[in-house]
């Protein structure tokens, strides 16, 4: 209140002495001290223009401006549109922080008898010279750091009752944790942001308060609980889940937390209850205030995207986003110095049949940096795989967990991740990824460009796209497939189904998987048979349906299917390699071939003098210059050196 409001009202009402029936227009009226100066400058009965971005106008609209009095600030077009809108003559006062020509439209904009207020400060004028240039006005710069104490005081006893009447309104802070300041400075200097930015310092967990833990007495919550007490010193927690004292181990638990010199309070509780949350934290003693939370409630409901109902996305949101929602609300009037929501990787990264859970977690997020640009606490930790199996990750079979190895997620002991946990609290990230991953898998999938965006920065992508690498796996079994008998193109497709089958269940090899045995009967689920339609899709470069394993249930009834969608292959087809080559030089080029210039001249002559070549049949069947001795022209060529000539012509060799 004191930078925006004071320098606000200083400016206005003392140094340029606005009145009620005179006009102003105030520069940046979507920023802090705008958005005070608009309202000021209203209840001194004064009629306002105001200038933002055209992405902020709805702001100004928000403060009761029409259309007809906001123009933009990063156009000169400011000044006739607001000379048009008061019939020529102009403003009485203008709150100047621009710079270069749009002070020059300012002073033009004034009326006679009109002053500038120059409270930006970054392209200061001779308050002479001005007035020689623009007679009849007058050239103020000021700094609210000059004003007295006593002075101070007396704006402040002005503008005080104003708020308490309602008159005034604080404007919307963004607040930013201080250890960021680089990118606080760097949002405002892109005039960003609306209102004013803030810095804010971190805290430490409170040992004399209270730390509320939902799902504390499911495994997570026990691991969460413990790791307080013996490393943070907490003295005080409160345990919340459904079942309460009356879930398995919840008396252990106690025992060895209390033997650790801890408080304990159990309490049943559905987090998303929020008259059964609300009289939870009431309960908690003043004593020992509530200081953190830590919400670890969650469910799972797997399935395809087809069998997402209104009750599967119930379960999970309910959980997940309904308590977090809960806690973020009711304890707005507690000092809070950790708010933490254990949130999961398959939001930021996705996962086979979690979209609902995906979804909550994501949103737990999104909550966490609301509350850290609101200047509150807020930190969503997106988990990978604990190695303790919870309530959650209890239910993950073998396949589940293969899965979840192939993708490079591998499980983290309890000390990795509480430990990171810690790290977590230390930083000022509001959606920190505390995953233990493996890197040889992700190279892996780099390769076959199904690596997740934000893993790219972790492993060497290839550049090529992944479609070219989709179509040259295609290309490769084609060629695999040519001039071989139909009993021997439906073995190489049985291998390929078998192999990718012992992919996605976790063999070691394809002599686990039997050609002639069922799909569910191997041990396919939903989710493994959609991964397994993924990965024939890639290795074809057919269009699969999802219920292509139930169609076809078995691997030899499957590749019967591939090869019918493949259709014939020709003995003598010997285009396929060869336009596979030209998929490879195509996707070279469109990775580094120049936009503009010589280098690209040349490449795209060196490319028309291969094509005239080759292009009419006379001309190909004729010897090139060099090989008059070569009979048969073109047609004598092996592939190996087409594909030879190709990179030499082109400098790829």
């Amino acid at each position: 209140m004191p930078v925006g409001f004071l320098t606000a009202y200083y400016g206005l009402a003392e140094l340029g002495g606005l009145r009620a029936g005179e006009s102003v227009l105030i520069h940046a009226g979507a920023g802090g001290v705008g958005m005070a100066a608009v309202q000021i400058a209203r209840h001194l009965g004064a009629e306002v223009f105001a200038t933002a971005s055209e992405g902020k106008w709805d702001t100004l609209r928000s403060l009761g401006l029409d259309d007809d009095h906001i123009a933009n600030s990063r156009s000169l077009d400011f000044e006739e549109r607001i000379r048009t809108a008061t019939g020529g003559r102009g403003v009485d006062v203008v709150l100047n922080s621009l710079a270069g020509e749009y002070v020059d439209a300012s002073l033009r904009l004034l009326a006679d008898g009109g002053r500038l207020l120059e409270m930006g400060k970054t392209d200061l004028r001779d308050p002479d010279a001005v007035h020689t240039a623009h007679p009849g006005t007058t050239y103020l710069p000021y700094d609210l750091m000059t004003v007295a104490p006593a002075h101070m005081k007396a704006l402040f006893d002005d503008l005080m009752p104003l708020f308490a009447s309602g008159v005034l309104k604080p404007v919307p802070v963004r607040s930013f944790d201080v250890r960021r300041a680089p990118q606080a400075f760097r949002f405002m200097s892109q005039a960003k942001h609306v209102g004013k930015l803030v810095l804010r310092m971190p805290r430490r967990l409170d040992a004399d308060g209270t730390v509320l833990i939902t799902g504390g007495t499911g495994t997570l919550g026990g691991l969460v609980a413990r790791h307080l007490v013996t490393e943070h010193g907490i003295r005080s927690l409160v345990l919340t889940s459904r079942r309460g004292a009356d879930a398995p181990g919840t008396d252990a638990l106690v025992a060895e937390l209390t033997g650790l010199g801890a408080d304990v309070t159990v309490e049943a509780c559905d987090t998303a209850d929020r008259h059964a949350l609300a009289a939870v934290i009431d309960r908690v003693p003043a004593t020992a205030p509530l200081t953190a939370v830590v919400h670890a409630a969650g469910v799972v409901d797997d399935g395809l995207i087809e069998t997402m109902d209104t009750d599967r996305l119930r379960r999970v949101l309910r959980a997940k986003v309904d308590g977090a929602v809960n806690l973020h609300e009711l304890t707005a009037g507690h000092d809070l110095a950790a708010f933490v929501l254990f949130s999961s990787v398959a939001g930021m990264l996705g996962g086979p049949g979690q979209a609902n859970y995906a979804a909550a977690n994501a949103f737990l997020d999104a909550l966490a940096a609301h509350r850290q640009a609101a200047g509150l606490p807020g930190t969503s930790v997106a988990w990978g795989l604990w190695a303790d199996a919870s309530g959650i990750t209890g239910q993950l079979d073998r396949h589940d967990l293969a899965r979840m190895r192939r993708s490079g997620v591998a499980p983290m002991t309890a000390a990795q991740a509480l430990g990171l946990l810690d790290t977590a609290l230390d930083r000022a990230d509001a959606n920190p990824a505390a995953v233990r991953l493996d890197l040889a898998p992700l190279r892996k999938a780099a390769e076959s460009g199904d690596l997740p965006v934000p893993l790219h920065g972790l492993v060497r992508v290839p550049r090529r796209p992944a479609a070219v690498s989709a179509a040259q796996a295609a290309t490769t079994l084609t060629q695999q497939l040519a001039g071989r008998s139909e009993a021997e193109q439906e073995r190489i497709l049985v291998d390929l189904v078998r192999s990718h089958c012992a992919a996605v269940l976790g063999h070691a090899s394809m002599d686990a998987v039997a050609s002639d045995r069922g799909f569910l009967e191997a041990g396919f689920d939903s989710l493994t048979a959609v991964e397994l339609r993924n990965r024939l899709g890639a290795a074809t470069g057919l269009r699969l349906p999802a219920t292509v394993t139930f169609d076809c249930p078995t691997p030899q009834a499957l590749a019967r299917h591939l090869r019918q969608e493949l259709g014939p292959v020709r003995e003598t087809d010997a285009t396929a390699p060869l336009l596979g080559e030209i998929d490879r030089l195509e996707a070279t080029l469109t990775r580094t071939l120049p936009g503009t210039g010589d280098d690209r001249a040349a490449v795209v002559r060196r490319l028309q003098a291969l094509l005239w070549r080759f292009e009419d049949a006379p001309d190909a069947a004729a010897p090139a210059d060099g090989d008059e001795d070569r009979p048969g022209g073109f047609d004598a060529v092996t592939d190996d050196e087409m594909f030879s000539l190709i990179d030499k012509e082109l400098g790829l060799d």
